[in-house]
């Protein structure tokens, strides 16, 4: 290697280390123990199962599953995993699984099935899934009444979807294989799922997020293995004030982690809106690029008790849901609050903040409409804040940094609006927009947003469009 390429590693593997560095502590929440859940998609689908049934007493609420598997389906083979398990190319063993679990938890290796009786759990197959075949699905949920009273268990496989997250109003169009793997098919999955498994609950905050998105430290958890060195938890602020929360944990599939998609699918899943106003934390774990394409480990890549609890990547989420849940709201920082915070310099697209240094901060956070628009912490007292929208008023707030990684509480606001001229927003049924010219329709009945191609759904579906350039609509709102 020479000498300049072994300098360019050498700055990279210390640009990454002190990212690392600064990433917060996950800290401790007030959680309701009987309102713990756990979903995923893919192989974070069948980890969701892994978790649920190994961590039964934890996990006792209920789990969502969208196109995993049985319990054990792989049994540690990788021509099981994408074999049966995948293509259901030959018939996969459910009554051997269901005894299986019920020998492990006898001797200890996974919690009491008994837990698992008043389970709620919520399957998802897409009609078009080429690749966990729905046959799969079917022998999960075959797996599942073995141990769940058929009343608990919802399975939803009408939506014609390929292999995905499936969303009402993000993502490549329903019948998409490609990344990011997230689908706009006119279906609020993730609320379906989270009303399910926790009953009804009030209806989701459609505009502007009021919590905070954290990446913490997941090293404290689990070195290697296949885990990345940050995780993600989104925090309503009365979940931060110490109400008592819910918490789900949403697992990613292959070639969805933060090192793959950026944060695709921490924002854009629909978890957080449904959370924001239910009092609902959300936890987003992380594997990294040395997982085999990204996937969790449900066939035995990294260790032979994968999937039992003292498996690496199921024990270190395990630590992570405790950490959450073991007692009062997070810890302010003794710094005080910092002061003086003012925004100026309006941009169409930007703001310049500044504020007065606190005394003892090592660095300071930038929290834009409640949240968090820096990481990790930044040492100036000065920020510009970008990738704003025209003529739109915002507010700001800053917190002060400790050496250990706490914040103090937040200054006081300072608002802002951006030069230009607002965004339009409509919101009319697709028939009226294609009526208006900001979308059209394709040969099968479909409309599509003007400019931007964004699949909205058959005519009489109701969708808000955004006027971005003349003659480009994207779906979304105004902020």
């Amino acid at each position: 290697m020479t000498f300049a390429l072994q300098r360019r590693w050498s700055l990279a593997l210390l640009l990454l280390a002190t990212s690392w560095a600064h990433a917060a502590p996950l800290h401790a929440l007030k959680v309701d123990p009987a309102e713990v859940t756990v979903s995923g998609v893919s192989a974070g689908g069948y980890m969701a199962v892994q978790l649920h049934v190994a961590f039964s007493a934890t996990f006792k609420k209920g789990a969502g599953v969208i196109a995993g598997g049985p319990y054990h389906c792989a049994e540690g083979l990788l021509l099981s995993a994408t074999g049966r398990c995948m293509a259901h190319d030959s018939p996969i063993p459910v009554s051997t699984l269901v005894s299986t679990t019920s020998n492990r938890a006898t001797a200890g290796r996974i919690d009491p099935v008994s837990n698992l009786a008043d389970s709620k759990v919520y399957l998802f197959s897409g009609m078009r899934d080429s690749v966990v075949k729905t046959a799969v699905m079917d022998d999960l949920q075959s797996y599942y009444r073995s141990f769940v009273p058929a009343a608990n268990i919802a399975y939803n496989k009408s939506v014609d979807s390929e292999h995905s997250f499936v969303t009402e109003d993000f993502g490549s169009s329903c019948s998409t294989k490609a990344p990011p793997y997230i689908n706009d098919c006119d279906f609020d999955l993730a609320g379906a799922m989270l009303r399910h498994l926790h009953g009804p609950l009030s209806a989701r905050n459609n505009g502007s997020l009021s919590g905070t998105f954290v990446e913490f430290d997941q090293t404290e958890f689990v070195s290697g293995h296949g885990m990345a060195a940050t995780g993600w938890v989104y925090v309503p602020p009365s979940c931060a004030a110490g109400t008592v929360c819910r918490l789900h944990v949403a697992l990613h599939g292959c070639k969805q982690n933060t090192a793959e998609l950026g944060q695709q699918f921490i924002r854009n899943t629909g978890y957080n809106r449904w959370a924001d106003s239910n009092n609902m934390i959300v936890l987003y774990p992380q594997t990294s690029q040395a997982a085999v394409n990204g996937c969790w480990d449900w066939w035995g890549y990294d260790s032979a008790r994968y999937d039992e609890k003292t498996g690496p990547q199921m024990a270190a989420v395990k630590a992570m849901v405790d950490r959450i849940a073991s007692g009062g709201p997070a810890p302010p920082s003794a710094l005080p609050a910092p002061t003086g915070v003012t925004a100026s310099g309006a941009t169409t697209s930007s703001m310049a903040l500044i504020w007065n240094a606190v005394t003892g901060a090592v660095g300071y956070h930038v929290y834009r409409n409640g949240s968090r628009v820096t990481t990790p912490p930044i040492t100036a007292t000065t920020h510009t804040d970008t990738g704003l929208s025209p003529g739109t008023t915002y507010t700001w707030t800053v917190t002060a940094v400790d050496s250990s990684g706490g914040e103090s509480l937040p200054s006081a606001p300072a608002g802002g609006t951006t030069s230009g001229a607002a965004a339009t927003c409509y919101t009319s049924s697709n028939f009226a927009h294609v009526a208006a010219g900001r979308a059209y329709l394709s040969w099968w009945a479909v409309a599509h947003a003007k400019g931007s191609d964004q699949r909205l759904g058959f005519l009489f579906t109701t969708a808000t469009l955004k006027q971005t350039a003349p003659g480009r609509y994207v779906v979304g709102t105004c902020p």
